[in-house]
């Protein structure tokens, strides 16, 4: 039975953010996990629902920013209904244009509503948004791309108030890769009069997932993959279907703790292509994988070799692995440089992952250098956002003892029943009140 979308109960799903985690390590994990769909794709799709009378999304993960995204539509007056990874969104008429704090604190990408609003609707309010603590994520380059395409845009007291008869088509070139910002101008493009040309334009797999289901809507749009997209504008689109690209991030953050916990790892629905700088480099630190269609294999490896690392906006090494990675690099042999360009300061796993014993520096030049092989020991840690708390994890799993990891309301925010699925092959993890 579908239930209302808008009707959340939390029995056995979610938790409230004052449980903990115990996790018993040393672990030695074996068998298959598959991965679930993409949070960071199907959160824009859901926006995109937005532009349209009634999209049909599958392969969508069950996790908290995806039931925010939900409470979000439903309070603007679309319909909605969902079963598992299954999500009808319908409705043309809203009763409000206005996503209020309430709402928008709970999670960033709640600023996606902003451009297909403004594009269907002529008028949207949004309170600038909450999510992770990793550093500033201004939204200013959402902001001057939509004044460019004519929207005028007063901000007062935290809130973007943005009207506009309809947008006009125009050539926007971003100073620095925006995922989220490509997205809402791309949306708002749509259904723009005339065309306009995005430059620098992000390239994530999430970001051409949603090229492509603005195509099945019925969006004209050229540069598909590039960081050059064009967008000749339509009246309307229409309804569509759409199955969500698999998490990249999920399926990395296994592929690491399989090397090195596991005497095998299958990790299953994933799309290797996606993690290719990834893999990249999993092979030059000596990690042991082999990859098909849709799998990749991976074994725990005893010597792995140290290595420098440099976050980069898609296909470079994705920020959304770098903590997991660092972990990796504890058990190295020999000095490793981590160095994060996307968000500077989302290093604040590095003082919880020093309780268990890792040997990490942080240099004034924004590396952090890891040295290794460091052998960790349980202790009691925080997690400070989304995939920190996923480093915590692979790392509570690596070390001797036991672990506690507080503040887990993070892990639910971005990964789909994480503690069952690595339970399910042999690792020691539970709640704690």
């Amino acid at each position: 039975m579908l239930t209302e979308a808008g009707l959340y109960i939390f029995s056995g799903l979610f938790y409230p953010s004052f449980m903990k985690l115990r996790i018993q390590g040393p672990s030695r994990l074996c068998g298959e996990l598959t991965v679930s769909g993409a949070k960071n794709s199907a959160l824009p799709a859901m926006a995109a629902s937005l532009l349209t009378d009634s999209l049909v999304l599958s392969n969508v993960p069950e996790v908290q920013d995806i039931l925010s995204m939900g409470e979000l539509l439903m309070g603007m007056g679309k319909t909605g209904r969902h079963e598992g990874d299954h999500w009808v969104l319908e409705g043309s008429r809203l009763h409000s244009c206005e996503a209020s704090y309430e709402l928008v604190k709970k999670m960033r990408a709640s600023i996606l509503v902003l451009g297909p609003l403004l594009a269907r609707y002529g008028e949207v309010k949004v309170a600038y948004p909450g999510g992770c603590n990793i550093g500033a994520r201004p939204v200013d380059l959402h902001i001057e791309g939509l004044k460019k395409m004519g929207a005028k845009i007063d901000v007062e007291h935290g809130t973007i108030h943005a009207t506009a008869r309809r947008l006009q088509g125009t050539e926007i070139h971003f100073d620095k890769v925006t995922v989220t910002g490509t997205e809402n101008l791309l949306m708002a493009a749509t259904l723009a009069q005339g065309t306009t040309v995005i430059n620098n334009a992000a390239r994530e797999p999430e970001v051409t997932d949603l090229v492509r289901l603005l195509k099945k809507m019925g969006a004209r749009i050229g540069g598909e993959g590039s960081d050059t997209l064009v967008v000749e504008g339509v009246e309307s689109l229409g309804p569509a279907e759409h199955r969500i690209i698999p998490d990249r991030i999920e399926g990395g953050t296994f592929f690491v703790l399989g090397a090195l916990c596991a005497d095998e790892l299958v990790v299953r629905n994933l799309e290797p292509l996606h993690l290719k700088s990834l893999l990249s480099k999993a092979g030059e630190a000596g990690v042991s994988f082999t990859q098909e269609a849709d799998l990749i294999r991976v074994k725990r490896c005893l010597s792995l070799k140290p290595l420098d690392l440099e976050t980069q906006p898609y296909p470079g090494f994705p920020t959304d692995m770098q903590a997991q990675f660092m972990v990796l690099l504890t058990q190295a042999e020999g000095r490793s440089l981590i160095r994060e360009t996307i968000f500077p300061g989302r290093y604040h796993h590095v003082d919880e992952l020093l309780r268990l014993g890792a040997s990490l520096k942080k240099r004034e030049n924004g590396e952090v250098m890891v040295s290794g092989p460091t052998p960790l020991s349980g202790a009691e840690v925080t997690a400070t956002d989304l995939r920190a708390s996923a480093c915590l994890v692979i790392a509570g799993l690596l070390a001797s003892g036991v672990s506690v990891v507080n503040d887990i309301h993070h892990l639910e925010r971005g990964y789909e029943r994480l503690v069952d699925k690595i339970r399910s092959v042999g690792g020691d993890v539970g709640y704690l009140l």
